[in-house]
């Protein structure tokens, strides 16, 4: 049987702790590293839904990209958030672990799990990092050119639906080969990013970015930060299986933690 420290191990061999940015929260947030691990959980955000549905289907651990705590506390009260999620999971025997930053720079990470189910092929990073492929974000190419309206509805139909869809800027007509991603918050990818690509993928492009873009030179695909980073979920629940198959079972979360739940058209 494998423990939480096994899983915490290979999760730190995979996505080393020192290459996750220096304000960034990684690791084991609670639990034991002695228990016994039999389930885990994967999920994109330690919510207390996602919690609920650990204690529902036996979840011993849940690994999520996202920091329960990103900044420090002083207090873990129940009438808090947080707090409520670390007592939840207490109280249960479930322990919580996260990849962040550390999985964004990673290969493979978040950005090549986000190219994969975008289709490219020979892909990199955008910003190289310590060693061969590692580093943020990554640049590929299309297997064939299609325009900025034929893959924009293949990253529509590629990426989970989300009430916020996708915006696109730039012709419609233009012709793609070289795709520039970035799961989540990419916007600091975007100057170059832009010297290497036809687009960019990513999400919570900035307004007057935006606006001085050269769109006709790298058009913008603006997705939902939950349905760029959601690949990652299904990626590591494959790669934890694949190396502790015969000691623990892997789910993949079923609550969609995007915080947005609607979206209505302006009038014309």
């Amino acid at each position: 049987m494998a423990n939480v420290s096994d899983v915490c191990d290979l999760l730190n061999r995979h996505f080393p702790p020192d290459t996750a940015e220096t304000w960034d929260s990684v690791g084991l947030i609670c639990g034991d590293p002695a228990a016994t691990v039999s389930r885990i959980l994967f999920a994109l955000d330690p919510t207390i839904d996602v919690i609920h549905e650990a204690i529902e289907t036996g979840a011993d651990l849940v690994v999520t990209h996202h920091p329960l705590f990103l900044t420090g506390v002083h207090g873990v009260s129940r009438d808090t958030l947080g707090g409520r999620v670390v007592h939840e999971a207490i109280s249960h025997g479930i322990a919580l672990f996260n990849a962040h930053t550390n999985a964004d720079h990673a290969h493979p990470g978040v950005c090549d799990a986000l190219a994969q189910a975008l289709g490219l092929v020979e892909c990199a990073p955008i910003e190289p990092g310590a060693t061969p492929l590692t580093g943020a974000g990554r640049i590929g190419r299309l297997p064939k050119t299609l325009t900025l309206a034929q893959f924009a509805e293949q990253v529509a139909q590629s990426l989970p639906s989300t009430a916020g869809g996708i915006r696109v800027a730039g012709d419609p007509n233009k012709l793609i080969d070289m795709v520039a991603v970035c799961g989540g918050s990419g916007d600091f990818l975007l100057p170059l990013a832009a010297t290497l690509a036809d687009v960019y993928v990513t999400s919570d492009l900035k307004y007057h970015r935006v606006l001085d873009h050269p769109r006709e030179e790298c058009a913008l695909i603006d997705v939902s930060h939950f349905a760029t980073e959601w690949p990652w979920v299904s990626a590591v629940a494959a790669l934890v299986h694949s190396e502790l198959e015969s000691n623990v079972s892997t789910l993949v979360s079923a609550v969609r933690t995007d915080p947005w739940t609607g979206h209505y058209s302006s009038r014309d």
